[in-house]
């Protein structure tokens, strides 16, 4: 087919750090023609008479080698996309979220951290300069939709391993999570269509002033469907011995993102944490202390109650 010839795969195509390349608005522009020439012959068969149902599925059951290429054209834009999002993120833990002093009038004064600036400004540069070159809202919507889920999820995992967490750090997490939303909308237009990622990103940020105390493995049912993110949350309230999984297995953060990209159920990811726990009990006998920390019985509490579900 002759449009399959003018895709351009190189790196000019998939750039996202400097200015818009020539071979991505080549790219953009057979994009579109493809997609004029889709929506043309779909409304032409329609109002053609005459036609039979077998012939206008025949012709409709084509069309679908042209949204192939049109995904073809765009994926290396949106893996390059995909990588600088995660490059930022992993910043996440250059942040000091430490302090122990909340600001002087409350978390609306809280500055949002420098790694959000940068990925507020990074996103919506790329849905201006990139993006907006696509005259196909619906395809283009539907081949974001899946970079704004990752970027959603892979900031609710890197924020659930922070530690230590202090109040004032929490206050300062809290500013991340209210501009992480409108990030995403200056990407993606419809956040609330991102399912479940939008709702355990929303039902996480109150989560961050809950005191181990609370019922957790009760509350907040989009969150606890996610454990692996909630255990993790509890590990950085935890005494410094209850080291969080990667740190037990002796993983760096980046190489335990990895693994979780990796390893997608829960089943799986709840087996590093069991061993976390395991290696915190053989710790504590070690050491012959008289007693575990009160974190532990609630993380195992909530452990227990994913694992009986799966």
């Amino acid at each position: 087919m002759m449009a399959e010839q003018l895709l351009i795969f190189d790196g000019e195509a998939s750039q996202v750090i400097g200015p818009l390349t020539a071979a991505q608005k080549t790219n953009a522009g057979a994009v579109n023609l493809l997609h004029q020439f889709d929506r043309n012959l779909r409304r032409a068969i329609v109002s053609l008479p005459g036609l039979s149902e077998d012939c206008v599925d025949a012709v409709i059951d084509s069309l679908e080698h042209i949204a192939t290429l049109m995904r073809n054209w765009i994926q290396p834009l949106l893996t390059s996309l995909t990588d600088a999002v995660e490059a930022i993120v992993l910043t996440t833990h250059d942040e000091d979220f430490s302090s122990p002093h909340p600001p002087e009038d409350g978390a609306a004064s809280a500055p949002c951290s420098l790694y959000m600036k940068e990925l507020q400004s990074f996103m919506s540069r790329s849905a201006a300069d990139y993006f907006s070159l696509y005259h196909s809202p619906d395809f283009l919507r539907k081949e974001l939709r899946a970079v704004a889920t990752g970027c959603l999820d892979l900031f609710v995992r890197h924020a659930s391993l922070l530690r230590p967490l202090g109040d004032g750090g929490k206050m300062k997490l809290a500013a991340d999570f209210a501009q992480m939303e409108l990030a995403i909308s200056s990407f993606y237009d419809r956040p609330t269509e991102l399912g479940r990622s939008y709702r355990v990103l929303r039902s996480f940020r109150p989560l961050l002033f809950q005191t181990v105390e609370h019922p957790w493995p009760n509350r907040r049912p989009s969150v606890t469907s996610f454990p692996t993110v909630l255990c993790c949350t509890l590990f950085a309230r935890a005494p410094a011995e209850l080291k969080s999984p990667h740190q037990g297995a002796g993983w760096s953060v980046v190489r335990y993102s990895k693994w979780l990209d990796e390893h997608a159920t829960e089943k799986e990811r709840l087996s590093v944490i069991q061993g976390a726990f395991e290696s915190y009990v053989q710790g504590v006998k070690q050491r012959q202390a008289k007693e575990f920390a009160k974190d532990y019985a609630i993380m195992v509490q909530l452990l227990l109650k994913a694992l009986a579900t799966l």
